[in-house]
């Protein structure tokens, strides 16, 4: 019989000291836990794409092209057996239920001691989902337009969807080829793409949809 896999856990927060907290909280938990940190959408999408089987990810909800639940419902849409459990700043329970609601095992929030966060971790990871004290799930359910646009984000690939957060910075083509690294005519493709699967007709219109998946105090 062959050992069993070390286990691995995603921690995405731009924040290095929170990091490393977390990362002491998951060691915590688990023995010799491999741990994959990201700071940034993008190195959070090589982290996903490279540990596709990772036992948790632990993401906050506002990094560097980061905003919101898009990036949440990207991920649960694109990589669905990845537990996720959002630690955010936040602890407003209309977010929280609107977290769990898009497919979050969790949610954490940044103000709860160390022993809480390691409760919360060791409960997802037994298949339990983790909310804070007092916050039950009733009138989480999503307005059908959002769940619509986090649906439509599905069909997304990876450079798609970093090209629409980059569209929602206010970036031109010009300026998302050079910070991507690639031609021009290859991020028209993609916008063109972007408009047909997210099923509107311009650049407004794809960042309007965006809109429908921020939070209130952290406009896009």
């Amino acid at each position: 019989m062959s050992a069993p896999s070390p286990s691995t856990f995603i921690i995405a927060d731009d924040h290095p000291l929170f990091r490393e907290a977390m990362i002491q909280a998951v060691r915590n938990c688990v023995d010799g836990a491999g741990i994959v940190e990201a700071e940034s959408l993008e190195t959070l999408q090589q982290a996903v794409e490279a540990n596709p089987e990772a036992d948790l990810l632990l993401l906050d909800l506002n990094m560097p092209g980061v905003n919101g639940f898009s990036a949440l419902a990207w991920i649960r849409s694109t990589f669905a057996t990845l537990p996720t459990v959002i630690v955010s700043a936040t602890d407003e329970p209309a977010i929280i239920r609107r977290a769990i609601s898009h497919g979050a095992s969790g949610f954490i929030p940044k103000s709860s001691p160390i022993a809480r966060i390691e409760s919360a971790i060791t409960a997802v990871l037994e298949g339990e989902v983790w909310l804070p004290e007092g916050v039950g799930l009733n009138g989480g359910e999503l307005g059908g337009e959002e769940a619509d646009i986090a649906a439509r984000l599905a069909a997304l690939t990876p450079h798609q969807f970093r090209v629409l957060l980059m569209l929602a910075e206010g970036l031109m083509n010009k300026q998302i080829a050079y910070e991507l690294g690639v031609s021009e005519a290859t991020i028209k493709a993609h916008v063109t793409a972007i408009l047909r699967k997210l099923k509107v007709t311009n650049r407004t219109q794809a960042v309007l949809a965006m809109q429908k998946l921020t939070i209130d105090d952290q406009p896009l």
